[in-house]
């Protein structure tokens, strides 16, 4: 797992428009990685729209969110399109970022062979540093959205 003080790791993911979203790209502004275990679970749901419901105040900030989960493209464009969420959804299909960044879930929810990203919350720099770092290993806990708004005002 990447922590705090360390360049962020570059990829490139499939978005929900299926094209390539490289992480280096948006360095220059500061970058929020949300990892969600999956579209369309409630507690997924909730935290992709609390993020979606303060985005001018992440807009204010320069900020970029970026979420991410091992859904494909289609699942995640009608989650997006569920949600009306204006941010990028990027398919980690097979799980290599997340496993890089904040890690898997194997085996989720007792059925074999099913493996979700952690829910997981990276801030980014403007050079692509690690700011800040949160990973649950229990799917059903929320980041706290105050201290990522505070850690943001710091950067």
């Amino acid at each position: 797992m990447l922590l705090k003080g360390e360049k962020a790791v570059d990829f490139s993911l499939f978005g929900t428009d299926l094209q390539a979203y490289r992480l280096n790209s948006y360095f220059g502004k500061k970058v929020v990685l949300v990892f969600y275990p999956g579209a369309f679970t409630s507690v997924c749901q909730k935290e992709l729209c609390t993020f979606r419901d303060s985005l001018a105040n992440f807009e204010r900030l320069d900020a970029q969110i970026l979420g991410i989960s091992v859904d494909g493209p289609f699942a995640n464009r009608a989650f997006k399109d569920q949600n009306s969420l204006s941010f990028p959804l990027l398919s980690d299909l097979g799980g290599e970022v997340s496993r890089f960044y904040g890690g898997v879930h194997e085996d989720f929810a007792g059925v074999k062979g099913l493996t979700v990203s952690k829910r997981a919350v990276f801030i980014l720099d403007k050079e692509g540093k690690i700011s800040y770092s949160w990973v649950s290993d229990d799917p059903k806990i929320e980041p706290n959205y105050s201290e990522i708004r505070e850690q943001l005002e710091k950067i």
